[in-house]
């Protein structure tokens, strides 16, 4: 190896040390910390978060990046790493270090006031906080730069980096054009039944089962866990250990099944991530569309298909024989994708569900732009829930705080949720002519083929290449949101018996 490159290799995986170990503090924050335990915990990660930038913006590593990136010794994928640290130095040195600080200690501040506000229904313990994120949402705007854009596009490119507010503006637009139409033809529909889940069903029951679906789905226990938390998340400290958490509700068995799913599937490509390449950027995941592209294949295009429940579903009614006696394979498929308007995001079926990441990408835009202040956010969102999906919200817990990301300051995040289920189906659709045989390796619990197929096309190769030059890679094309649009019409014209797919349930195949 160039002695240059080894110095910088070895420089970025301390770096990550100092990351990681915040990470385990802030895993512990949400699982397991002792409610006193807040005060120096914000401190805590506040002196990791001020310590990991100033090695990230040191002057040594700055020089050696520059020194590499004229090196024309290097391989093809030393010179992807060096020119993505390079890039992402120079962005760091933006911040300085007491801006780095104070933003981690008001984040953990912001995160137990909306736990507390969420507990209490009452939005007035968490809007002091997050009008203070807000404020340094827009001058972190500022720091970065948006090149004559919107400001939020400074937030936006830190998840999904290259995309644009316009862009975005462009994907939701389309949503409305076809998705609004296609949800309101199924409510005219006649309604599929699911009341029974939301029978009583034994918590540590519905937990054993979880863990036996992440099983099936290839999670390796051996360098992951599970925990409860609030709100489900991954996280991940090194491919060798990466954690998941659900969240189960014992009258409504929707909350644990899709919780594992998803999070299992942001857990799987962490873990088919190059180990040799910790701390690098072929190391890393490459935007949060393409990470939450995983969570959404494996839970809708594979988890809320038809083969995947002729498998599983007998084994739970072996669970749950009483409140499942008289369902069958269908009825629960019809069931779990049932398409109706609803209050909570992470219950939404998934087709509604682009509807609530609209909400919130309008209501951060407007936000950072000034155009809405954080007191008027409640009515704010009482009003759009109405207009676009036609529900009244009762309290703030079921509405405006429903969600925990901007307790964390993760302004940009929410449009990366529709960006996935958009990659999903693409990818989807080229596994599914790739793989012989993918839906009848699925009805017989061989998951194993898909993922190997995702680990050799997507998750081997980190940041190698940016989203849009995997998605042509993998694909033979940018992401096309008619992809989705063929996989939402296939499946829900047969589920609900439009009149543009009649067809037997039984030859439904994985979508």
């Amino acid at each position: 190896m160039n002695t240059n490159y080894g110095r910088y290799k070895a420089l970025m995986q301390k770096i990550a040390d100092v990351n990681y170990a915040a990470g385990v503090l802030a895993w512990d924050q949400e699982t397991y910390m002792p409610p006193r335990g807040a005060d120096k915990r914000a401190q805590q990660l506040s002196t990791l978060a001020g310590m990991a930038h100033e090695m990230a913006t040191s002057p040594e590593l700055g020089e050696l990046l520059n020194q590499l990136a004229a090196d024309n010794t290097l391989s093809e994928k030393e010179k992807r790493n060096v020119k993505q640290s390079l890039k992402d130095y120079n962005d760091r040195k933006k911040y300085s270090t007491e801006f780095v600080e104070r933003t981690s200690r008001l984040v953990s501040e912001a995160f137990q006031a909306w736990q507390q506000a969420k507990k209490e229904n009452r939005f007035p313990l968490f809007a002091p906080k997050l009008e203070k994120l807000v404020e340094l949402k827009r001058e972190e705007c500022r720091l970065l730069g948006y090149e004559g854009g919107h400001p939020y596009d400074a937030l936006l490119n830190q998840y999904e980096p290259g995309a644009k507010t316009k862009d975005i503006d462009v994907l939701f637009a389309d949503v409305k054009a076809k998705l609004v139409d296609f949800v309101k033809e199924i409510a005219a529909a006649p309604q599929n039944n699911d009341s029974f889940m939301h029978l009583t069903y034994e918590k540590q029951k519905q937990w054993d089962f979880g863990i036996e679906l992440l099983k099936q789905m290839g999670y390796d226990f051996e360098a992951g866990r599970q925990d409860i938390s609030t709100h489900p998340f991954s996280t991940s400290f090194s491919s060798q250990d990466v954690r998941v958490t659900t969240r189960v509700s014992e009258n409504n068995l929707n909350e644990m099944i899709w919780s594992c799913i998803h999070e299992g599937g942001h857990a799987l490509y962490e873990q088919g991530l190059n180990i040799d390449d910790y701390g690098l950027p072929t190391g890393e995941a490459i935007s949060l569309g393409i990470h939450e592209s995983q969570s959404r294949l494996w839970e809708n295009n594979v988890g809320r298909s038809l083969p995947y429940w002729r498998c599983n579903f007998p084994l739970l009614k072996k669970y749950f024989p009483v409140p499942l006696s008289a369902v069958d394979t269908e009825d629960f498929y019809k069931a779990m994708n049932v398409v109706r308007p609803s209050l909570i995001r992470t219950g939404a079926d998934e087709l509604t569900y682009h509807f609530h990441i609209m909400i919130r990408f309008e209501i951060e835009k407007a936000l950072i732009e000034g155009s809405l202040q954080v007191k008027d956010l409640p009515d704010y969102w009482n009003r759009k829930y109405k207009e676009y999906l036609g529900i009244d919200v009762p309290d703030d817990t079921r509405g405006v705080l429903q969600d925990i990301h901007w307790s964390h300051g993760s302004f940009g995040y929410f449009p990366t949720y529709s960006l996935g289920s958009f990659y999903a189906a693409q990818f989807f659709a080229k596994a599914s002519a790739q793989i012989p045989g993918l839906a009848g390796h699925v009805e017989n619990g061989n998951l194993a083929p898909l993922l190997k197929w995702l680990r050799e096309n997507i998750h081997q190769y980190g940041k190698f290449y940016s989203a849009e030059e995997l998605c042509i890679k993998v694909t033979g094309e940018k992401l096309n949101f008619g992809y989705f649009m063929d996989y939402a019409r296939n499946k829900y014209s047969r589920l609900y018996n439009l009149p543009s797919g009649r067809q037997e349930l039984k030859k439904e195949t994985v979508s």
